[in-house]
């Protein structure tokens, strides 16, 4: 009996089923994190800034809780559903802009699932300028696994994940318009090498591995 070959059958055989129930059972892992920034936003609430800020959803949130929202987005249909889902809101605005072309202070700064199409140390000195003193960086990002903790991480990710739709949307998904879907880009860079970068540029950052296929970066810059 060829045991590895067995082996990888029925990994494959695990994979297909549970790509059958994520597509029953849809969820967004990048919204799944929203209540975690929204809980650790800073005191001082005036300007808010969204990198990558795609159809908003993250976006509108911040509006309800700052003076003004500001998102960015490389991608123009992006930048329009997110115009559109925030249209009543006048503290909103929405461009294309770079990092390096806004001027600041921010009292916080998201990214979600941005973070790996940037150039990680360039994007990480701009938050520095564009921070408020107290002000606060907050991502979601997505690294590939390169440790074998890494690799424990991202089997309990894909095992708990079809259990999570289940309890985000236990009905059934029927088939539905589109809506735009979002630039797509696989991350390289390990969190291991994130995490050096990020200890270097920001001190006393914290990071933490997430289930999702997910983890956190938080920083505040000192006062």
């Amino acid at each position: 009996m060829n045991v590895r070959h067995s082996t990888n059958r029925v990994v494959r055989a695990a994979s297909v089923r549970l790509h059958e129930l994520n597509q029953r059972h849809p969820w967004s892992h990048n919204d799944h994190f929203h209540p975690w920034i929204l809980r650790r936003l800073p005191r001082s609430r005036e300007r808010a800034l969204d990198v990558g800020c795609g159809r908003g959803e993250l976006l509108d949130q911040l509006a309800r809780r700052f003076e003004v929202a500001h998102g960015v987005d490389v991608d123009q249909q992006m930048r329009t559903a997110a115009l559109a889902r925030t249209a009543g809101r006048v503290n909103v605005t929405v461009g294309g802009e770079q990092l390096t072309e806004l001027a600041g202070p921010y009292d916080v700064i998201t990214m979600v699932a941005v973070l790996h199409h940037l150039d990680v140390a360039e994007a990480l000195d701009q938050v520095r300028r564009l921070l408020s003193d107290g002000g606060r960086l907050l991502v979601v990002g997505l690294a590939p696994p390169a440790t074998v903790l890494d690799n424990v991480v991202d089997i309990a990710s894909a095992i708990t994940n079809p259990v999570i739709g289940m309890i985000k949307h236990p009905q059934v998904a029927e088939p539905t318009d589109a809506e735009p879907t979002f630039p797509v880009r696989d991350p390289t860079m390990s969190y291991d090498e994130l995490r050096t970068i990020a200890q270097r540029i920001l001190p006393r950052v914290r990071l933490r591995r997430r289930l999702a296929f997910r983890h956190t970066l938080e920083w505040t810059k000192p006062e």
